[in-house]
């Protein structure tokens, strides 16, 4: 079968299951037994006497029952129907009862006319007004005038063939009284009115319960033929109850009492509801309405029956008959009113007709979609002018070609199974279908032997299909970008996130077992800050651009690399196979250092040369390690190339994720110190080294952990202001607040005991410009304390160059006008400091402890020391020395300018009571020259001091003394 042939062709339906035939049989065991008793005469004639009165009786009184009983079960628009059947065989019963009465009971002739004549009189009405019911009613007043005229025909015609034949013997019939004559002309002419009803409602019948209506009009029509016989003067004459004829009327009875039921046993729903599904289905093409045709030539087949009788009285030499030629006259005058009713409704219709196909040709021509009929064969029969414009192909030039060359190769298949499921289905059940294919477009949309996506809505159609189509090129192209724009990076067009991790996990779950040189590469862009902040975000951008270019230019084709977000990329490297652990490190290692030098390489962004650096962290898909745990390990080898120096290829190792256990441990401590109140505040003096006298002390912040012991928090802030941690930098914004806030509430309470010495609180640059430590909120906190402004000493531990020193500038000088004086810390360890002295609000600078070791040993770091100090004493600054340990550092310093310091030569971190024991001695003794060789301790701090001599353990008064970070807990 060809392509279109198997695209239109459709699958046969399942056959439901054939009614059971039992109960025809036995009805036509029953009549049959009737017919054979009747014609043998029943063996005796008192039982044909009684067969014939009491047997037709029972089986009319049997149809009265049936027709009754159903009409009473069954709720339709034909129970009257049903229930004037009931009447009109009861009728039928009765006069048969009455008949036999006379003639089987009392043993006598029945007299005419009885009681037996008007009740078969009543037959024929109630089954006529029936008949009406289950016929199609006529929907417009034509219709109506239509249906009697071929009532009329009907009937006049078999009056005319009917008269005569024998009505005009029986009219004409001597020694009968008026009532006789009446009874012989009532029962034909009511049949004939009764076969007219029969005949003329026929072809009219509805399609709901049609073989019950068919049953019951054979019954009728059954019924009438023996009655017609009956009416026969030659027929009556002899006719004796039981006779051959009894059996038509029996099983025109019997028929009547079976014809309601049959529908259900048939299969056929019992509600004209339930059949509007049924009565829309689609009729095969080339069927012919064989019944609409009937119909249509009644009328003339009752005119030639008229035409039929007056030539039957003509050829017989007898005069035309008065009643014969009445009856002619009128059914020739309604045969040509009736045509002439059919031609001016043709010629609405036909206007109609033209109306509407002018209407709708016009809906299908200036439709927008393109209409195509396309034959069972799947040749396009029509196509609608708007191919054109939607496809670019004449509709002429479609007309006539195969629906299946016009749709794409890799799309037919599909279509084809949509459209046979869509054949095999029930129209009632699914009227259309949607089908969406790249149909061939000509070359005025295409330019060439190109495709579009075509949505088309599917009919049925004589068989065909009717195809509804319309062009979607530009949706499928729009959701096609919106996919792409979901999995994508606007601005580099590399794959995102998403989109790299679903084929990490590809790669990971679906590789082979011998994959194991699958690796992920980490890129984070080093120095890419300090371009945004240099030359602009928009050139950042260009970076970012001319970056992913780069790396895109420089994986394999089986690769794919991405930006994860922000500079940061990643790049997927699938393995080949390679079992050997050092040629797969050697190999990854070496496509790493590739693309760090390709990324590392100057950008020539606006006129300008920027160069930035690139760190790389490298993690294989080792068996077990889940996608994410992938990435990860990538992640955490790059943070250890940017730890190491930047511009640098790392590989994981097992120990990074220890690492990172570890830090998460601290944090976890860090957290639960803040949260259960176990950190203290320890203060150091600043003592002036000329006199010895405590100008202010320094804050510092100690831990104090389970075993008693005083730690630093340097490790937790360094892991809480590493930045990529937004946690832990919020742990630490809490710790420099509680800070604050301890030192703040200790000094006002020092002040008002007594002690007015400033207190100095170090606070990084990040954390200055939070909003948490604004100058309202500073100025807050020294109002609820009662502290005066300036005993609060803010010292700048940080001065990060990619923080904007404008900002920064502005909240200093306004923490300034509230009094707060702001002092430089690590003044000298780079040219950050340099940069923070020539722009920020300075009163204070504290010299880096590098600078304050070698300053007794070493003449070049003496000098730089001593320029240091010099410039501070030119800016107006009070300058203080950090880390003094020794009586020598004390005097080189003194000797270089230096007003003030601070370090275990005078004393270490105090506790609260020993600060304030201290405070009250006011001042410690400083090394002379005066006292030059002497041993000199230094009271408060419960440390030696040495001068010159040798170093051993008698110089010695105290142990020696502890690391920085770790402090014995003092005494309370």
């Amino acid at each position: 079968m060809n392509a279109p042939g198997a695209m239109l062709s459709r699958s046969p339906a399942p056959a439901g299951n054939p009614p059971s035939v039992a109960p025809q049989i036995v009805l036509a065991v029953v009549c049959g037994g009737y017919a054979v008793g009747a014609a043998f005469g029943w063996g005796s004639p008192e039982v044909a006497a009684f067969m014939g009165d009491f047997g037709l009786s029972f089986a009319a009184f049997l149809a009265a029952v049936s027709c009754g009983l159903y009409a009473r079960k069954r709720r339709s628009r034909f129970r009257p129907a049903w229930m004037l059947f009931a009447a009109s065989s009861g009728m039928a019963g009765l006069g048969n009862g009455v008949w036999g009465w006379y003639e089987v009971i009392k043993g006598v002739a029945v007299p005419s006319p009885c009681l037996a004549d008007f009740c078969f009189l009543l037959f024929a009405p109630p089954a006529i007004v029936g008949l009406l019911v289950l016929a199609k009613r006529p929907v417009t007043r034509a219709g109506w005038v239509c249906l009697g005229l071929d009532s009329w025909l009907i009937a006049g015609s078999l009056v005319t063939l009917s008269w005569s034949l024998a009505l005009a013997h029986t009219a004409h019939f001597q020694g009968r009284s008026v009532a006789q004559s009446a009874l012989s002309l009532a029962y034909p002419l009511l049949d004939i009115v009764l076969v007219s009803m029969v005949l003329a409602l026929h072809f009219r019948r509805s399609s709901v319960h049609r073989s019950a209506i068919n049953t019951a009009v054979a019954a009728l029509a059954l019924t009438v033929l023996c009655d017609a016989l009956f009416s026969s003067p030659l027929l009556r004459e002899h006719y004796r109850s039981g006779q051959i004829l009894d059996a038509g009327w029996f099983a025109g009875s019997m028929l009547l009492a079976y014809a309601p039921w049959i529908a259900r046993r048939a299969g056929e729903k019992s509600t004209e509801e339930d059949l509007k599904p049924a009565a829309r289905r689609v009729q095969p093409h080339g069927s012919r309405p064989i019944a609409g045709s009937l119909a249509a030539l009644t009328p003339y087949l009752a005119a030639a029956v008229c035409t039929l009788g007056i030539l039957t009285n003509v050829l017989d030499g007898r005069r035309i008959d008065r009643v014969v030629l009445f009856t002619g006259c009128t059914v020739v005058l309604a045969l040509v009113v009736r045509q002439g009713i059919m031609l001016l409704d043709n010629i609405t219709l036909t206007q109609e007709l033209a109306q509407k196909e002018n209407h709708f040709r016009s809906l299908v021509q200036g439709s927008s979609d393109v209409i195509m009929i396309a034959a069972p064969t799947g040749v396009l029969r029509y196509v609608s002018p708007a191919a054109t414009g939607v496809y670019g192909r004449d509709a002429e030039e479609l007309v006539g070609s195969e629906l299946a060359s016009l749709i794409h190769p890799e799309d037919l298949g599909r279509v084809v199974h949509e459209v046979r499921r869509f054949l095999a289905a029930a129209p009632e059940d699914e009227p259309t279908t949607r089908i969406e294919c790249r149909f061939r477009a000509g070359e005025r949309r295409s330019g060439g032997d190109g495709w579009l996506n075509v949505e088309s809505t599917v009919n049925r159609h004589h068989g065909g299909l009717i195809f509804n189509s319309r062009d979607v090129t530009e949706r499928v192209r729009l959701q096609a970008q919106l996919q792409h724009n979901a999995s994508h990076d606007a601005l580099t067009d590399l794959p995102n996130r998403a989109l790299f991790t679903e084929r990490v996990t590809q790669a990971v779950t679906g590789r082979r077992a011998s994959d194991l040189d699958t690796a992920v590469l980490y890129i984070d862009l080093d120095g890419f800050k300090q371009v945004n902040d240099t030359i602009g975000h928009q050139a950042g951008d260009e970076l970012l651009i001319q970056a992913a270019r780069r790396l895109g230019d420089s994986v394999r084709s089986g690769d794919i690399a991405a930006r994860l977000g922000g500079d940061e990329f990643a790049a997927l490297i699938t393995g080949d196979g390679t079992r050997d652990l050092a040629a797969r490190e050697f190999r990854i290692h070496e496509i790493a250092d590739r693309l760090r030098i390709k990324l590392s390489e100057p950008y020539r962004i606006d006129g300008r040369e920027v160069r930035v650096a690139a760190s790389i962290g490298v993690a294989f898909a080792e068996p077990g390690v889940s996608p994410a745990g992938l990435l990860r390990n990538a992640d955490l080898a790059m943070y250890r190339a940017k730890q190491a120096g930047k511009g640098r290829v790392e590989l994981y190792a097992p120990q990074m994720q220890d690492e990172v256990a570890h830090r998460a441990e601290l944090v976890g401590k860090l957290r639960t110190a803040l949260s259960d109140g176990a950190f203290a505040l320890l203060h150091q003096p600043v003592v002036e080294l000329a006199t010895g006298q405590v100008t202010a002390v320094a804050a510092h912040a100690r831990w104090r952990s389970a075993q008693g012991i005083l730690f630093t928090p340097a490790e937790f802030l360094r892991v809480g202001d590493r930045g990529r941690f937004t946690d832990d930098g919020d742990r630490a914004a809490e710790l420099d607040r509680w800070q604050l806030e301890e030192a703040v509430e200790q000094a006002a309470a020092r002040h008002r005991a007594g002690y007015p010495v400033p207190v100095a609180v170090r606070l990084s640059a990040r954390r200055l410009l939070d909003h948490a430590l604004s100058p309202k909120g500073v100025e807050s906190l020294l109002t609820r304390h009662n502290l005066p402004s300036r005993a609060l000493v803010v010292e700048l531990s940080e001065s990060d160059p990619r923080l904007p020193l404008d900002d920064l500038e502005r909240r200093l000088i306004a923490l300034r006008r509230l009094g707060v004086r702001i002092a430089l810390d690590g003044f000298g360890s780079g040219y950050a400091a340099i940069s923070a002295l020539r722009r920020l609000p300075v009163d204070v600078l504290r010299l880096d402890r590098g600078l304050v070791d070698g300053v007794v040993e070493s003449a070049r770091l003496h000098k730089i020391t001593a320029g240091l100090l010099r410039i501070a004493g030119d800016l107006g600054m009070q300058s203080v020395a950090d880390g003094i340990d020794l009586p020598e550092q004390v005097l080189a310093l003194r000797s270089m300018g230096c007003t003030h310091g601070m370090g275990t030569a005078f004393s270490g971190p105090l506790d609260e009571h020993r600060l304030r024991r201290s405070l009250t001695h006011a001042q410690y003794p400083v090394p002379d020259l005066a006292g030059k060789g002497r041993a000199v301790v230094l009271t408060g701090s419960g440390l030696p001091a040495r001068q010159g001599g040798p170093v051993g353990p008698e110089s010695l008064v105290h142990p020696p003394l502890r690391s920085n970070s770790e402090t014995s807990v003092p005494p309370t």
